[in-house]
């Protein structure tokens, strides 16, 4: 394999504001008489326009801190801060991405785009072209008024991202986006949200279980121990932005992908 270059990762005074901090995060949750600690003393930050992955084993509280930064849940101590401001509940300047795309089955495609501009009741003939646009970004253009029974796992979960968007959030967020899908569909949708993030400029924290996965999408990799979730190294991925599948087989990745794998111990560990 070849060596990771080496490179200094730090804060420095011409550095971009971060986009989300977290920091010092720690959740506990009762259990009987005692508690469990699912997040302990996390520390993290995702710059302005910046693309970062979140890569750790089941049961490190890695949706546990997407719960805490969408202000569905509050921290037991530190906090997260999004564009400055601390999370203290739901926000309308984040979009969320899940592992499954929870379409609603009686609404076309255009109609599921449009929701959170319904919920939010913003201006509906200006969401309406927002939601066009997207759906043509995402590449289903000529699918706007099919329903999610027509389409493929990964279309609809272009949907999904398309609906995250609408409102035009600052952040996206997703947590394991593309786990359900089969390999060769997982590819083109890490793919498109390669480009995607370059077209939307958004700020965007990827969750996964796939170090690939993590290493091909991120310009970071925070790499969570098992529980509690403490962040056990962060790593700076100095690959191309615009990098094509065919990284994945060049030396400088595959140290990447060693360098996080050696992390839990285990050769075919989360991919």
């Amino acid at each position: 394999m070849g060596a990771i270059p080496a490179r200094e990762v730090r804060a420095t005074a011409a550095a971009p504001a971060a986009a989300i901090t977290v920091d010092n995060l720690t959740k506990r949750y009762p259990v009987g008489a005692t508690s469990l600690t699912a997040l302990d003393g996390v520390s993290f930050d995702v710059r302005d326009r910046e693309l970062v992955a979140i890569v750790g084993p089941s049961g490190c509280g890695k949706s546990t801190l997407l719960k805490i930064l969408t202000g569905l849940t509050a921290p037991s101590a530190g906090e997260t801060r999004v564009g400055g401001r601390v999370t203290t509940g739901p926000r309308r300047d984040i979009g969320a991405v899940f592992q499954a795309p929870l379409l609603f089955p009686w609404r076309t495609v255009i109609e599921n785009v449009m929701l959170p501009a319904d919920v939010q009741r913003l201006d509906r003939a200006a969401s309406l072209r927002r939601a066009r646009d997207l759906i043509d970004l995402v590449g289903l253009g000529e699918f706007v008024d099919r329903y999610p029974n027509e389409l493929s796992g990964g279309m609809q979960q272009r949907v999904a991202i398309a609906r995250a968007l609408v409102h035009d959030p600052a952040i996206l967020l997703m947590d394991e986006p593309f786990g359900a899908l089969d390999a060769m569909t997982r590819e083109r949708m890490n793919l498109e949200l390669k480009r995607l993030w370059r077209e939307s400029h958004k700020s965007i924290l990827f969750i996964t279980h796939s170090i690939p996965e993590a290493v091909f999408l991120a310009s970071r990799v925070v790499v969570m121990t098992p529980r509690p979730g403490r962040v056990a190294d962060v790593v700076e991925i100095d690959l191309p932005s615009d990098r094509g599948l065919e990284a994945m087989n060049a030396p400088e990745f595959g140290a990447y992908v060693g360098r996080i794998r050696a992390h839990f111990g285990a050769v075919g560990g989360l991919d």
